[in-house]
């Protein structure tokens, strides 16, 4: 993809670079095929393990998924932070092609719900398209999903125990609406548990005019400070937030593509994880 990224695009021509860049990405994994090396830009399906399972998913749960639903998509591992309990409903913003729904609706079993909103058609077309291997392995009829914008969620208020995100928040034009949108859907008490991108400093500006970077979940990101405020203003509580260096290091080290050229561009002496990281975020509705 050679075009440049302008900060001046519009919202509307924006999330279109991302939705297009993810129908790629989902045509080009339902094809058997995918670019090299590991990042959130998507990965083959050898690299995309080996990421899954830096980030902490285990053996079974990967050996339990559909065929080509782990897209190397992740920056984290928000099934596993969010502590997911049987009969609670959790609804996962950006659910890609259900790799972390199907991990979900294990875990809150047969009386619980797992919601996927994802915006891209593509995706939710391969993702519904495993539902029934999902539910012949499993016997739950418990996961769905569904067409819509993070920014404006086909969900009823007050409705979710537990919002999930992995490595998408930071692909939002507005992402202080995300915020409010997740406080307006959970239920009194509901937690939220997302994995995501973000910045330690700012980065140059060679960097924000790459589309690569912004569908590779970089340019998109806002200063971890940033988070913690949004997160504030939309009236969450308890709000913790953890810099998981390791997983740009990771990528840097395994000579992902995305990382190789951010590294051209950064000054002199100066390492990707110097700028971005995973960062994990825990917090609650009053």
């Amino acid at each position: 993809m050679k075009t440049s990224l302008s900060t001046d695009h519009p919202t509307d021509s924006l999330r279109q670079l991302v939705r297009e860049g993810y129908t790629k990405i989902a045509q080009e994994t339902s094809a058997g095929g995918c670019g090299p090396g590991v990042s959130c830009c998507g990965s083959t399906p050898q690299e995309a393990e080996k990421l899954a399972r830096e980030l902490g998913y285990t053996v079974e749960e990967l050996k339990a998924l559909p065929d080509g639903v782990n897209m190397g998509l992740s920056c984290g591992n928000p099934a596993a932070l969010a502590a997911l309990q049987p009969g609670e409903i959790v609804l996962d913003l950006g659910a890609g092609g259900g790799f972390d729904i199907f991990i979900a609706g294990r875990k809150v079993g047969a009386t619980g719900r797992a919601i996927g909103v994802d915006m891209t058609p593509e995706m939710l077309t391969k993702a519904r398209g495993n539902i029934a291997h999902y539910r012949k392995e499993t016997g739950f009829d418990n996961v769905e999903f569904r067409l819509g914008e993070i920014e404006h969620l086909p969900v009823a208020d007050h409705s979710v125990d537990v919002i999930i995100s992995n490595c998408v928040i930071n692909l939002s034009p507005d992402k202080a609406q995300v915020w409010r949108e997740i406080a307006r859907v959970l239920k009194p008490g509901g937690r939220v548990a997302v994995s995501d991108m973000a910045l330690l400093r700012p980065l140059p500006a060679e960097v924000l005019k790459m589309v690569e970077a912004m569908i590779g979940c970089v340019a998109g990101a806002v200063l971890v400070s940033e988070t913690g405020r949004m997160t504030k203003d939309a009236g969450l509580t308890d709000i913790v937030l953890k810099s998981k260096a390791g997983y740009v290091e990771a990528l840097t080290d395994w000579e992902d593509p995305l990382y190789k050229k951010l590294v051209g561009l950064l000054p002199a002496g100066a390492k990707p994880a110097d700028y971005v990281t995973s960062l994990e975020v825990q917090a609650r509705k009053p």
